[in-house]
């Protein structure tokens, strides 16, 4: 490789492209021309003596051995530099442009979201979030391909690989209409299993969970009526219909305005809620500042 010849845009092309592995994917990304892109791609093929992408594979294209060799250390390096310049700069708020990409549950984007715009607004008016919903078999990938700034999950989906810290703890709370039946007085087991119960399955059509397992171990049973893939569909549902649901206590307070809340009438175990990042951006300005923002909300949104 001749280094007089090394174009660091195209380092930063390369990193995307062997993420896409599909050149229209990675050109958007990118916002490139395919036919601009293609031409980089031409230049670092020649830069690296070898193919790097060759047709086949679920997206397009495959990458040879010597581009899997390559992207770890590329994508450390350019991180790295990135870091390096960012630090030496350092991060201004008040005229940044950065768009941030948080990776969560909708039960938690409803959560930390509104006191995080909330601060964007006040203090870094020009940037921007983007929410994504990634299973949690894609945190890690998604981070380490910076398709991902910062993660929001539980503890046991935070990848063992990434950088964390605690959020907040979560507990469970049993949900129903205001004038529903079960409304009005404690909620008692044979009850609770009597009833109709919505469950919400964000990986899709699952009808039983930790409720299931909790009622199991204590020789009990309930009836899952309806399995929805978001939280968010739950109070309105609940509105229409004598379904109870048992969702995290944090998120039902945001909706409590419009449904009751009543404790589990068994003990549920909880779960602390974390927030994650890729080891290489531990040093990004921006990013330690966003992770400062959030753990804020949390202080401030969440006491109690």
């Amino acid at each position: 490789m001749q280094l007089a010849r090394l174009d660091l845009n195209l380092l930063k092309s390369l990193d995307v492209l062997l993420a896409e592995c599909n050149v229209t994917r990675a050109a958007g990304r990118l916002n490139l021309s395919q036919p601009a892109l293609s031409s980089q791609l031409k230049q670092l093929r020649a830069l690296f003596d070898d193919p790097l992408l060759v047709p086949g594979g679920p997206r397009g294209m495959l990458p040879t051995p010597r581009a899997l060799a390559l992207q770890e250390p590329l994508r450390d390096y350019l991180a790295q530099l990135i870091a390096l310049v960012a630090e030496q700069k350092g991060f201004d708020p008040t005229t940044a442009t950065r768009t941030w990409r948080l990776g969560a549950s909708d039960a938690v984007h409803s959560v930390v979201v509104p006191g995080l715009l909330r601060r964007l607004r006040q203090y870094a008016p020009a940037c921007r979030l983007s929410l994504l919903q990634p299973t949690p078999n894609l945190l890690l990938e998604m981070t380490s391909s910076n398709e991902l700034d910062l993660v929001l999950a539980s503890q046991p989906s935070m990848p063992e690989q990434l950088k964390h810290r605690e959020l907040y703890k979560e507990s469970f709370v049993c949900v129903m209409r205001k004038d529903h039946p079960l409304a009005g007085k404690p909620l008692d087991l044979d009850a609770f299993c009597a009833a109709s119960h919505l469950l919400s399955s964000p990986s899709g059509g699952k009808f039983s969970g930790i409720v299931d397992d909790t009622l199991a171990a204590l020789g009990r049973k309930r009836h899952v009526a309806l399995s929805v893939p978001s939280f968010l569909l739950v109070p309105s549902l609940l509105a229409n219909s004598d379904l109870i649901s048992t969702v995290p206590l944090h998120m039902a307070r945001t909706w409590q305005d419009r449904i009751t809340l009543l404790a589990p009438p068994c003990e549920i175990a909880g779960f602390s809620m974390e927030m994650g990042w890729h080891p290489r951006n531990h040093a990004d300005p921006a990013l330690r500042w966003l992770r400062e923002q959030i753990m804020q909300v949390v202080a401030e949104d969440l006491a109690g």
